[in-house]
């Protein structure tokens, strides 16, 4: 029976390179001298340091357009609430989405029903399996897919016919 996998994945190798160019942006930019602008990251998990909120909103910026230059979605970014450090000094906590919340798979199941078409959905850990008998009927999953979830890219592996 034809089926395929919906993901929401991060590539984590692109994601280091946009980090690495962002950093060198910012330590050469002159509007950065002498601040301690910087991002640092742990697996998922980024943290933005700057010397007040315009900046960090500056340094915000110039990472997100890197992340787009290596075409990372800058949806998977889930924002955090940014902190004085020390003095002046603040730091926002981003986190990196990774997989399809138990939510969001709930409402592509759902979403897939409604409509009607001839093909079943399961969730299965964070991604959501969608079989059918045709191969059109899975495609049309797709598209409908595309149009009507906007919280997080959406990849679909394992297409098997």
């Amino acid at each position: 029976m034809p089926s395929f996998d919906v993901v929401s994945e991060t590539n984590k190798v692109e994601l280091a390179n946009s980090l690495d160019t962002a950093n060198k942006e910012i330590a050469n930019r002159f509007d950065f001298k002498g601040s301690d602008a910087r991002i640092e990251h742990k697996d998922l998990e980024l943290t933005i340091y700057a010397d007040d909120d315009f900046k960090l909103g500056q340094v915000h910026d110039v990472l997100v357009a890197k992340m787009t230059k290596r075409g990372i979605d800058a949806r998977v970014l889930e924002e955090g609430k940014k902190e004085k450090v020390s003095g002046n000094k603040m730091k926002e906590i981003i986190k990196v989405k990774n997989g399809i919340s138990q939510e969001l798979g709930k409402k592509m199941v759902k979403l897939i029903k409604d409509s009607k078409m001839k093909v079943q959905a399961t969730i299965q850990g964070e991604t959501v399996r969608v079989t059918g008998a045709k191969r059109d009927d899975l495609q049309g999953a797709i598209d409908l897919l595309k149009k009507n979830i906007e919280e997080v890219p959406l990849q679909f592996n394992n297409f098997r016919d």
